[in-house]
């Protein structure tokens, strides 16, 4: 939410607050911009050791106790899955490994005035069930998105914007890489993605979102002044 005049803001945190002036005139062209910001983004992210927290992230010991799990896991999920209950408690083990930080994408608004990032994963899910025999390894994709917004204060300072890091529900793409000598049911494996649906996309969203804004906290000058530039007059060009 913004307010004419004053700046208003409800979407997080500031990457930065530069003096720039308002010009038009940008350091980097609408098209590399596009470019370099998506680079910029994805070293900050993995300088900022985000494949080790990916790879360290507490699936097994939240699907094994609830732990600090959000309420739809043990008592949400659960509750209204009840035949769920005997395949999570035969989850012996969930390894996270590869994981990859795949090429951001940039999305702008109708007005050109806003900037939707999609951050995209991998990794692979290496699951031990004693029911099923051999573990299953399964390949898993998702996405996170950022917005970025150009807002200008009442003391004609510019701010680059980080607001509504999110996932959108259903996103994750679970496919089977390697497992049993006879491949599983597909009730089983639509089961166990219903359970990482339900769990593992929140956990990465709770993660990378912070990591995001430290990397925009840290963005070169003149990339920030550019990418202010560009979205207050709509000029910023994505592929």
């Amino acid at each position: 939410m913004f307010q004419t005049g004053r700046l208003v803001v409800f979407c997080g945190l500031l990457a930065q607050t530069l003096p720039l002036p308002m010009t038009p005139s940008l350091a980097l062209s609408p098209t590399d911009l596009a470019g370099s910001l998506t680079s910029a983004l994805s070293d900050g992210l993995l300088s900022k050791d985000l494949l080790d927290i990916l790879e360290n992230l507490p699936l097994s010991d939240i699907l094994k106790t609830g732990g600090n799990s959000p309420s739809r896991l043990r008592g949400g999920l659960l509750g209204k899955v009840p035949l769920l209950t005997p395949l999570l408690n035969n989850i012996v083990d969930l390894k996270i490994t590869d994981p990859q930080l795949l090429e951001p994408v940039l999305l702008k608004s109708p007005d050109g005035h806003c900037l939707y990032v999609t951050i995209p994963l991998a990794m692979v899910l290496h699951v031990k069930m004693p029911l099923v025999g051999s573990p299953l390894k399964l390949a898993v994709k998702l996405n996170i998105t950022s917005e970025l917004l150009a807002v200008k204060d009442e003391q004609e300072k510019f701010h680059l914007v980080h607001c509504n890091c999110t996932f959108s529900p259903g996103i994750l793409q679970i496919s089977l890489l390697d497992g049993l000598g006879a491949l599983p049911s597909e009730s089983l494996i639509d089961n166990i993605t219903g359970i990482l649906n339900n769990v593992l996309p929140g956990l990465v969203q709770g993660k990378v979102c912070p990591l995001v804004s430290e990397a925009l906290d840290h963005l070169d000058a003149t990339l920030v002044h550019s990418t202010v530039n560009a979205l207050m007059y709509g000029l910023i060009k994505v592929s």
